[in-house]
């Protein structure tokens, strides 16, 4: 079982900054903004009302058939609330998902560069991991083409994300229009569509969810939640949407493993849904200055270029031009120049010669952040530094 070493990055940035150092995080994907007071005010009254015990497995009722209001107000899908479950943060979706379908034996289909957990996951249960490779020059989307390619009568579960992480990438709805098509032809193939960051798309562009696709939902597992909609991340608090016989089967692995999320933050989620939604807006439109601020930074610097990303709050830019390989390079950021980030590797077999950076940060803390890039990767000795 694998990691996600942007947590041990987040741990080393903490431990420089316990020294003395300054340090500017840019790896860890969460929001810098604050919960909306309203939704901090709904768990503080459930407290006091004396919501203290457990709750269903799958979740309250009145928050699951919030979740389906919003996925028809937002997506114009039919949901019903007895398909959804309330889970502690989007992880868990993935870990039942997988463990439900991964077994010696069977392939899994998953994004390269993508969460590291995925393949993590698909290791531990002893399927066959297929890495889907998502290429900087389709802007990091994935190709229909090349996920059918993959498909063999073998394949158990195709995961997808869009938009994505670590790449920011944003699959156009014609790709996914040819990728479901293409999936008839494999009918004992289950789909995992991690949406978490489904809110946060720029450009114009619009989501579009699987859940859309009416000849696919009774093999398509939703993976979404509050974490990143609502900087919520602390939370810990997620939906999923089953079709209804592994509905049960994630019921069950709810019962077995966290008996249930808390109650009052299934109260607070309750109000992210039904409240006022200003903040979401306010805080897509303040991560697409950061984007269009980043990704023009960053092609300023030697040896570096990036796509614009599209969605989430993601630049992944290629840095082989640099000398460097991606790992001992975003050590040498974080150790000399105090500015913390991901190496691609991180995220998969793929990621080589790229960086993740998180532009969940201050604008001011981003451009201080490529000051000190800029500053690094100008020094004549550093090429050399990387051999």
């Amino acid at each position: 079982m694998g990691e996600e070493n942007a947590f041990a990055v987040l741990a080393k940035a903490a431990e420089l900054t316990r020294q003395g150092r300054d340090i500017i995080n840019l790896g860890i994907g969460q929001p810098d903004f604050k919960t909306p007071p309203h939704i901090v005010e709904a768990a503080v009254k459930a407290l006091r009302d004396g919501e203290h015990g457990y709750t269903d497995a799958t979740g309250i009722q009145p928050l699951r058939e919030a979740v389906a209001a919003d996925l028809h107000r937002r997506l114009k899908v039919e949901a019903s609330p007895d398909d959804v479950l309330i889970v502690p943060g989007g992880k868990v979706t993935m870990f039942m998902a997988i463990l439900m379908f991964g077994d010696k034996g069977a392939d899994i289909v998953y994004p390269d560069p993508g969460f590291p957990i995925y393949r993590s996951m698909i290791e531990f249960t002893g399927a066959r991991p297929v890495p889907l490779q998502v290429r900087e020059e389709n802007g990091f989307a994935f190709s229909a083409e090349e996920t059918l390619k993959l498909m063999t009568p073998e394949t158990r579960l195709v995961i997808l994300n869009s938009p994505a992480n670590p790449t920011g990438g944003v699959t156009p709805g014609e790709e996914i229009d040819k990728l479901v098509a293409g999936l008839a032809r494999w009918p004992n193939a289950a789909i995992l569509s991690d949406e978490i960051y489904g809110q946060l798309t720029y450009d114009g562009l619009a989501h579009r969810s699987l859940l859309a696709y009416p000849e696919i939902r009774d093999r398509l597992i939703l993976l979404d939640g509050w974490s990143k909609t609502y900087a919520m991340t602390g939370w810990r608090l997620g939906y999923s949407l089953w079709p209804k016989p592994w509905r049960e089967i994630a019921r069950k692995l709810a019962v077995n493993s966290y008996s249930c999320v808390n109650a009052a933050t299934q109260f607070a989620g309750i109000a992210a849904l039904n409240g006022p939604q200003d903040s979401v807006e306010t805080m897509r439109a303040e991560f697409d200055r950061r984007r269009k601020a980043v990704t023009a930074g960053l092609n300023r610097l030697p040896g570096v270029r990036a796509v614009t990303p599209k969605g989430a709050f993601y630049a992944f830019p290629n840095i082989a031009a640099t000398g460097w390989k991606a790992k001992p390079l975003a050590s040498a950021l974080l150790q000399d120049a105090g500015v913390a980030v991901i190496g691609g590797p991180d995220f998969g077999v793929h990621g080589e010669g790229y960086l993740r950076l998180s532009y969940a940060n201050s604008l001011e803390n981003i451009k201080r952040a490529l000051e000190r890039m800029q500053d690094f990767l100008s020094r004549p000795a550093r090429a050399a530094a990387s051999l």
